[in-house]
């Protein structure tokens, strides 16, 4: 088994889906109900496979932090909500391959969106790194 986290991006992917254009503030209360419905069923269905670890959702708010030096306070910039980047949240999976862990991620894509038509939105698969010593 190999863990994967699948990071959802509020905009962003190589190219957007005509059913991915309308943004959440256009939906209507019962299509963002659809929606978070939809993702507790795809996690619930995971979790019947023995695949689901964890996910949460995120807000759009956030600031970037680093070390500020010895004795200063953290360095703080942001909130940046206009970045095409922007996570909206992430859900981490446990499968047997980067197939299954895509399939997973195609699943979750076809959340639903404005009227109800799946959202066909690009999904991140990253792999959680193995052991650190056998990283090159």
């Amino acid at each position: 088994m190999a863990k994967y986290l699948l990071l959802k991006h509020y905009r962003g992917g190589p190219d957007k889906h005509p059913n991915a254009e309308a943004r959440m503030e256009q939906w209507t209360p019962e299509e963002i109900t659809a929606h978070i419905e939809f993702m507790g069923k795809v996690a619930d269905d995971l979790r019947e496979r023995g695949e689901y670890v964890d996910s949460q959702a995120l807000v759009p708010d956030g600031e970037f932090v680093r070390y500020g030096g010895e004795g200063k306070p953290p360095v703080t910039d942001g909130p940046f909500a206009e970045t095409k980047d922007l996570i909206a949240g992430w859900m981490i999976i446990d499968v047997e391959s980067k197939e299954r862990a895509h399939e997973a991620a195609a699943y979750l894509s076809s959340a639903p969106g404005k009227d109800g038509k799946p959202l066909y939105e690009w999904l991140e698969v990253r792999p959680f790194m193995g052991d650190p010593s056998c990283v090159e």
